[in-house]
């Protein structure tokens, strides 16, 4: 099964350069990658009624790499940014969240985009994807009051830090 850890396919956090227009190579990595997830999820979540619904092991123990696999899969946009650090795109961005085992997801973009008045149905739209996941949402109000979410695995199913 293959997940894309180790393939050279790496899904996108949002601090990455901006993704090229679509094409069949990273689309088929991403559509491999997801279903590979799910695939772990039903051969190690048999004691679950819904194996597909919560998160496996191998997520806890990546959780940034889970949830970035998850939201773009879903389709949703990543940010990005250039070879200077300067964000050039708005869309979803990832970091280590506040919990060991968290992941912190912000709606980010250059300055004028228009992030911060997009966020709050952005973020809704990423939490959804993540709850159907199984994934534990939180969202949050942080410095000059823009949103993000603190996504966790559920209790009981914590991995170790991402590393």
């Amino acid at each position: 099964m293959d997940t894309g850890h180790g393939s050279g396919f790496e899904p996108a956090t949002g601090d990455g350069p901006k993704a090229p227009a679509p094409n069949g190579g990273r689309s088929a990595s991403l559509r491999t990658a997801f279903e590979g997830m799910l695939q772990i999820r039903r051969l190690t979540n048999t004691g679950h009624a819904d194996p597909q619904g919560v998160p496996a092991p191998w997520e806890t123990h990546r959780p940034m790499r889970a949830v970035a696999i998850a939201l773009e899969a879903s389709g949703l946009s990543p940010s990005a940014v250039d070879g200077s650090g300067v964000r050039v795109a708005t869309g979803y961005r990832l970091e280590r969240g506040e919990s060991p085992g968290g992941v912190r997801v912000e709606w980010a973009g250059p300055p004028g985009s228009g992030a911060a008045r997009a966020e709050e149905a952005e973020l809704a739209r990423c939490a959804a994807v993540l709850r159907k996941l199984g994934w534990t949402v939180l969202l949050y109000r942080g410095a000059r009051r823009r949103r993000f979410l603190e996504v966790e695995p559920p209790p009981g199913a914590r991995g170790p830090d991402d590393g």
